[in-house]
C-alpha cells in the first residue's frame, strides 16, 4: 500500500483552538478528518465551518453523543482506514502539540511504515510536578505490562498508527473509551508485535485553557486498564519474554 497519511483530530468542545490546529495540519500538506465528540452547539458550528471552508481537504465526522476521546479516536481511525489512508496522526484539539512538528512525525512514519511513531512530551519547567509524577507511575505500568522500555510515553496523544495493523488490534479486543485509550491502545499495540520510533516534542498546557480530564472518573479508569492490562501480561508473558529474548540474539 502506498503511503498516504491523514490527521485525525478528536474534537470536544475546543471552538477556539481548533482552527489554529487544522490550519497547522493543512500547512504541513495533511488532510484532515475532525472527530466532533458531541460537542455543543457553538463548537460544532465552528466545526461545520472548518470542513466547509477547507473541503475536501478536511471532513467531518459527528458522534451524536459525548463517548470519550477514546471513542472518538477510534470511529475517526476505522473511517479513515476505510477511505484507503495508509497511516492516522492523531493530534490534540487545544493547542498543546507542536504542529510545526508534523513533518518530522510524517517523515519518521514514512521510514518505518511498520512502526508506531509516538510523541515523547518535552515540557518546560512551568509543569506540575504532580503531573510529572503521576505519569510516570503510568510509564512504569506500561513497562510492567509490556516488559519492556520500548514505549518511552504512553500517555502523549501525538502520535502516527499505522491503519491496518492499529484496526486489526481494534477489532481483537475491547478497549477503553476514554482517557485511557492512548495508554492501553500502545500496550495492545506492543504485544501484536509492533515496533516503537520515539519523537521528543513540546508540549505545553492547552492554549484554551480548557482540560477534559476528571480526576476521580478517568484516574478509576486509568487504575481499572492498568489491572486489565497486567492480567493480559501474565498470560502473554512466556510469548513476551520468548520475543524479547529472540530481539536480542538478532541484534
Amino acid at each position: 500500500m502506498s503511503f498516504r497519511p491523514i490527521a485525525v483530530i478528536p474534537v470536544y468542545n475546543h471552538p477556539n483552538t481548533i482552527g489554529l490546529m487544522v490550519q497547522g495540519v493543512l500547512r504541513a500538506g495533511l488532510p484532515c478528518l475532525l472527530v466532533d465528540d458531541g460537542s455543543e452547539p457553538h463548537c460544532a458550528a465552528v466545526l461545520q465551518d472548518l470542513a466547509l471552508q477547507h473541503a475536501p481537504q478536511v471532513q467531518l465526522l459527528r458522534l451524536a453523543q459525548n463517548q470519550g476521546k477514546g471513542q472518538a479516536v477510534m470511529a475517526g481511525l476505522r473511517q479513515v482506514h476505510a477511505q484507503g489512508y495508509s497511516h492516522g496522526l492523531q493530534i490534540d484539539a487545544d493547542g498543546q502539540h507542536a504542529v510545526a512538528d508534523i513533518p518530522v512525525f510524517v517523515a519518521l512514519a514514512r521510514q518505518h511504515p511498520q512502526a508506531m511513531v509516538c510523541g515523547a512530551p518535552v515540557y518546560d519547567a512551568s509543569v506540575p510536578k504532580g503531573r510529572l509524577y503521576g505519569r510516570y507511575l503510568t510509564h512504569v505500568w506500561v513497562w510492567i505490562n509490556t516488559l519492556s522500555l520500548d514505549i518511552r510515553d504512553s500517555m502523549c496523544g501525538y502520535r502516527i498508527y499505522p491503519l491496518s495493523a492499529t484496526v486489526a488490534v481494534l477489532d481483537s479486543a475491547s478497549m477503553g473509551k476514554r482517557m485511557e485509550f492512548d495508554t492501553e491502545v500502545l500496550v495492545r499495540m506492543h504485544w501484536s508485535g509492533l515496533r516503537f520510533v520515539t519523537q521528543p516534542t513540546a508540549v505545553t498546557y492547552p492554549l484554551d485553557g480548557l482540560s477534559h480530564f476528571q480526576v476521580w472518573r478517568d484516574n478509576l479508569l486509568i487504575s481499572g486498564m492498568h489491572a486489565r492490562l497486567f492480567a493480559g501480561m501474565l498470560w502473554r508473558s512466556p510469548r513476551l519474554l520468548a520475543r524479547k529474548l529472540a530481539g536480542r540474539r538478532g541484534a
